[in-house]
């Protein structure tokens, strides 16, 4: 394994056996991909070491990576300080706790005898600091611990599992119907019809909200988990992706099944959908992310009944007019991106296959 990830990383576009392998190309090659990395996981690892930080620092804008943590110390009759370490004129350090603010001075005490107070100059106080991986950002909703019974992870992360896995099956489904039709069918029209699917592209999903929610509302099931897998159902992408892909399907197969007395229907579940695979891996994986990932629509359809709240809108709860757990949000909002890390490890295999061969022919 790593001698082949070893050969990937040195391969150059020059010929190796002049002086000269690394050229200008592979610069600008490696370059492109380091940046391409860069580009994706930057964001990813920042969101991931922020959501172990503790309260305090995620609070503050703490932007070392590290998760720094303030220590805290029990003192008997007072409860939990923080501790600060008093750098004194002479060179000596002792741990006191803070007892009070002001602007220039500020009221400490010693942690062995907190009713020893006296003032420093706060220039002369800085932290008592440990690395400290904040553990709890990710237990207390998930555990339901020090006043997060509110959060129900799991109902959130079934509700959000059901509309993805159903909205994605039933895109695949129709979206291959449709893309059968359109590529092997000759009818009249049907160039005109692609053309006005694919020209759909060009309409803004918030112009047609209002209009959505009276469909919605009309069929009544507004409220429900249906209400947000239906509307979406039928893609121009996932259409016209399907499509282009079954154009390259040789129409002699076909023939031939049909000359063998097969149904349509046995056609188009037998041979075109195992021969379209790879195009199905890529729409499956778009749909799980467009739907795991959804906002709007799930808020207009579900915002009357919080328990059919998905992950996306459960996080929503954490942040309230006058103030928001960010610890919490950044915790939960790296869970929520373990399934669609999964989904892509599976099917990422296909990826490469179903793009490359999708409307090049």
């Amino acid at each position: 394994m790593l001698d082949r990830l070893g050969t990937f990383l040195t391969r150059t576009a020059g010929n190796k056996d002049t002086a000269e392998r690394f050229g200008m190309a592979d610069f600008l090659a490696y370059g492109y991909l380091l940046l391409g990395v860069l580009i994706v996981l930057v964001p990813v690892l920042w969101t991931f070491f922020s959501s172990i930080k503790p309260e305090r620092a995620v609070d503050s804008f703490d932007t070392r990576l590290l998760p720094i943590a303030q220590v805290q110390t029990e003192i008997e009759g007072i409860g939990t300080k923080p501790e600060w370490i008093h750098e004194a004129e002479d060179g000596g350090e002792r741990k006191v706790f803070k007892a009070g603010p002001t602007r220039k001075e500020t009221d400490v005490a010693p942690i062995e005898d907190p009713g020893d107070v006296f003032k420093v100059p706060r220039t002369q106080l800085r932290p008592s600091e440990e690395v400290r991986v904040a553990t709890e950002n990710y237990l207390d909703p998930l555990l339901k611990r020090h006043g997060q019974e509110n959060f129900t992870f799991g109902i959130y992360l079934f509700n959000s599992i059901f509309v993805t896995a159903m909205a994605t099956l039933i895109t695949l489904i129709i979206n291959a119907m449709a893309a059968f039709a359109l590529s092997k069918y000759r009818f009249r029209g049907r160039l005109t019809f692609t053309i006005l699917i694919v020209a759909t592209l060009l309409i803004p999903s918030s112009i047609i909200l209002v209009s959505l929610f009276f469909v919605v509302w009309s069929f009544g099931i507004f409220g429900s988990l249906w209400g947000v897998i239906i509307p979406a159902a039928a893609t121009p992408t996932g259409v016209f992706l399907l499509r282009q892909y079954m154009l390259t399907i040789p129409d002699e197969l076909l023939e031939a099944a049909r000359m063998d007395a097969a149904s349509e229907w046995r056609i188009f579940w037998r041979i075109v959908m195992p021969l379209s695979l790879p195009a199905l891996s890529v729409l499956a994986i778009l749909s799980v992310i467009w739907r795991w990932n959804d906002f709007l629509w799930p808020l207009i359809v579900l915002i009357s009944d919080p328990e059919k709240h998905t992950i996306q809108l459960g996080l929503t709860q954490y942040a309230g007019e006058f103030d928001t757990d960010f610890h919490y949000i950044l915790a939960m909002t790296v869970v929520s991106l373990i399934p669609i890390t999964l989904v892509f490890v599976w099917l990422q295999r296909f990826i490469t296959t179903g793009i490359a061969t999708t409307g090049l022919k």
